[in-house]
């Protein structure tokens, strides 16, 4: 039987992620610096752009969803073409879900989650940050102010696709798709490897002051891809609350920069009710490390896989 894995170490397949990612970063850069070159945009004055000025927000819009989809989609799939013998799309997680109603269930987790999550903003919010990173947070607020702000019912559209749904695709594929996947197989433990991921993918996105809700997110969304097998409910799942966010803006703006307070019976009513879901969820499951990490094996013995 010719082995699924062209590239069997972990440790191997850790240092090629991280290769493939350093290669995107550096080519994201020249591709977002050429565009503002090309538009007249002096490189050096990014952060002291116009963001009232409509031409430059929607220009940035558009770099925003070129660098999505260069820095995450295109190295997750060159890791998986480079990783797995064949097959490689099923492998890496676009397969359908274990139990059809997975995708309800994942959409009901973030949902349910949001008050415990806004409780974590706040705790995050108390933490002492450099000067540094509080000025890249003002920075990174301005600028998503101005990706949110609607002039028509088009803006609603546009940003629903660029800072919901090509996020959810691209940053699953990246994150649960390549790198959780090398985490657990690296320390032989499904809940290590997730934890790790989502405080890596939360700390890549370099908004300091969510980092606790974006890494909690991560536990969910880590959590929801090794139970049901299929990043497709993560690409749901995840598109609902980034779409949720992009629609309750329009609605309520003070949302962008605000964390709202929570009543702590809610916070607590937030975590049993996530908890109770996943509980459904794992009696449902019939995810093993045997079946994802020694495949050859477990096909040997009983064909689970045809």
């Amino acid at each position: 039987m010719r082995s699924y894995l062209r590239v069997q170490s972990p440790w191997s397949q850790l240092a090629l992620f991280f290769l493939l990612l350093a290669g995107a970063l550096f080519f994201t850069s020249l591709i977002g610096a050429g565009i503002l070159l090309i538009k007249g945009v002096p490189v050096d004055s990014v952060k002291n752009l116009d963001f009232n000025n409509v031409q430059i927000v929607n220009l940035l819009k558009l770099i925003q969803g070129i660098s999505t989809v260069t820095l995450f989609l295109i190295p997750g799939l060159i890791f998986a073409f480079i990783i797995f013998n064949y097959n490689q799309f099923y492998f890496f997680g676009f397969r359908k879900s274990e139990k059809n109603n997975f995708y309800i269930l994942g959409i009901l987790i973030v949902v349910f989650s949001v008050p415990f999550t806004s409780w974590l903003g706040e705790i995050n919010q108390r933490i002492p940050l450099a000067k540094w990173m509080i000025d890249s947070e003002k920075d990174l607020g301005k600028q998503m102010d101005a990706f949110l702000k609607v002039r028509s019912t088009a803006d609603i559209f546009i940003n629903l696709f660029v800072v919901a749904l090509l996020p959810a695709i691209c940053e699953e594929v990246l994150f649960r798709g390549c790198l959780q996947r090398i985490m657990i197989y690296l320390f032989k433990n499904a809940w290590v490897g997730i934890i790790i991921t989502a405080i890596l993918f939360s700390a890549f996105h370099m908004q300091f002051e969510g980092f606790l809700p974006r890494m909690f997110l991560g536990i969910l969304l880590g959590a929801l891809f090794w139970y049901s097998g299929s990043l497709w409910v993560n690409i749901v799942a995840h598109f609902f609350i980034n779409g949720s966010q992009v629609i309750a803006v329009v609605y309520f703006p003070k949302l962008a920069d605000e964390n709202p307070n929570v009543p702590i019976y809610l916070v607590i009513l937030s975590a049993l009710l996530v908890a109770g879901l996943f509980i459904i969820i794992k009696k449902q499951s019939t995810a093993t490390y045997a079946k994802v990490y020694d495949f050859e094996k477990v096909n040997e013995r009983n064909e689970f896989i045809a």
